[in-house]
């Protein structure tokens, strides 16, 4: 019975993670996806639609800004409080943001207002999302069963492309409607439409317990008075590596899924459903590919697996680009499948690679400011940096394959990084055991040698 009862929250646990992680994704996508199609002409009107593209790239960017300082912050109080308090605040947060841009007036309404209000909430965004990342993974792999925690880590990842899918398919349907309709109003129905999953998310995350890893070191008394002094003081290292493992699965999302659809808007003149609907396509592979990278990772070692992965995805941008620049609907989705599904074999993988560098008292601190360190100096310029490298390279597609091949290097250097620092770990403690068997076997046998008295 209690096996079965730790089964049952475990799937519970799997589940509240994917679903509320696919929420706020599909929230965080939604802000991502409009910034490339129109919240540049609704709150920053220009004559010159590469700077007023430029400036809602920038309004994305800012929201990376305050993720570092959440991620600590939330990270802090989920160590000393709980997971599911924080996942619960930050769920709550970026259904309330989203809808709020939803309702925004634009610039020729409400002149400058439009957006300094856009930013204030895109700010308040960065800050739920921020928190959310590592409870969620937290809370998977903290209930998962013994053995299957790599895995149960991976299945949060899961909501990335889930909360993807359901932003392009909202935007598929919006960008149906014509030119005028969509630029007053059609735009803000996917923005509207988030309070649907916070609402689902919420309901089912109620519903699990808190982390039983959690509860014991509560049980214990061996909650941390101030987490993040402490690893920032004593796991520095491990930060700096997961920071640097996790660029290419965060910020290639955001090449391959918001600066492409500017590129090939843009660029190669494509239309946007066409982009779109390539994309809608090549994050239905993403989905069913992580899982199964995930249980490959198992089997043959997750460092082995991250560091073929990300050595793999440095040479995958050039086929990509080839193919998408023929502007065939087939070739475009096969270019952009095969960097996506290695960089999110990568993104899957490293989250539970990750958490296990960190002790169970400082976990979520450690973990969060490494990802949210990575995503806001990586992630958010990334679209940022493409457009810009664009511009001033027209025509050219090689100097955008080469930034790719760069953000996938640095994964590299901070997977090799971390795994050394788990390896070192491991053998130190192997040296611990191997120097207490000895010690032990020595006064077993100088027993022995002891003769018998009387």
């Amino acid at each position: 019975m209690c096996g079965f009862i730790r089964f049952s929250q475990s799937s519970r646990a799997a589940l509240a993670a994917f679903i509320g992680t696919t929420a706020e994704f599909y929230d965080f996508y939604t802000y991502a996806t409009a910034s490339a199609l129109v919240l540049g002409d609704v709150f920053f009107p220009s004559n010159n639609h590469f700077v007023s593209t430029l400036a809602s790239f920038a309004t994305f960017a800012v929201g990376f800004i305050a993720r570092p300082l959440s991620g600590a912050m939330f990270g802090h109080w989920g160590d000393k409080l709980g997971r599911k308090k924080m996942l619960l605040l930050t769920m709550f947060l970026m259904g309330v943001v989203t809808t709020g841009i939803g309702l925004l007036p634009p610039y020729s309404s409400i002149g400058i207002w439009a957006p300094v209000f856009l930013i204030v909430l895109r700010v308040l965004q960065g800050i739920a999302v921020g928190g959310e990342w590592g409870g969620a993974i937290l809370m998977s792999s903290e209930h998962a069963p013994e053995g299957r925690k790599m895995f149960f880590a991976s299945l949060p990842q899961m909501g990335s492309p889930a909360g993807l899918l359901l932003s392009l398919l909202a935007f598929r349907l919006v960008t149906s409607l014509d030119q005028s309709s969509f630029l007053s109003w059609g735009w803000r129905l996917p923005f509207l439409a988030g309070f649907a999953p916070l609402i689902v998310g919420m309901a089912i995350r109620f519903g699990v317990n808190e982390s039983p890893e959690f509860v014991r070191m509560k049980a214990k008394k061996k909650i941390a008075k101030t987490p993040i002094h402490e690893v920032l003081k004593s796991h520095w290292h491990q930060i700096l590596f997961a920071a640097a493992a996790t660029t290419i699965g965060s910020a290639g999302f955001f090449f391959t899924n918001t600066f492409i659809i500017s590129y090939a808007t843009t660029y190669l003149l494509m239309p946007k459903s066409l982009i779109l609907n390539c994309l809608f396509v090549v994050t239905v592979v993403q989905l069913v590919s992580q899982p199964i990278s995930a249980l490959l990772a198992e089997r043959i070692g997750e460092a082995r697996f991250l560091t073929g992965a990300a050595i793999l995805s440095m040479f995958t941008p050039y086929p990509m680009f080839i193919l998408i620049n023929t502007g065939h609907p087939v070739a475009i989705v096969l270019g952009i499948s095969f960097a996506v599904v290695v960089l999110s074999a990568i993104y899957a993988v490293v989250a539970g690679f990750m958490t296990y560098a960190f002790p169970p008292h400082l976990r979520y601190s450690g973990i969060s400011i490494a990802y949210q360190l990575c995503v806001t100096i990586a992630g958010g310029t990334t679209p940022l940096i493409g457009t810009i490298i664009a511009q001033h390279y027209q025509g050219k597609w090689l100097p955008l394959a080469f930034f790719f091949s760069f953000l996938s290097s640095i994964s590299l250097v901070g997977i090799m990084g971390l795994a050394r620092l788990k390896s070192g770990k491991s053998h130190i403690a192997l040296q611990l055991v191997s120097t207490a068997d000895a010690t032990l076997n020595a006064r077993l046998e100088a027993r022995k040698a002891k003769p018998a008295r009387g």
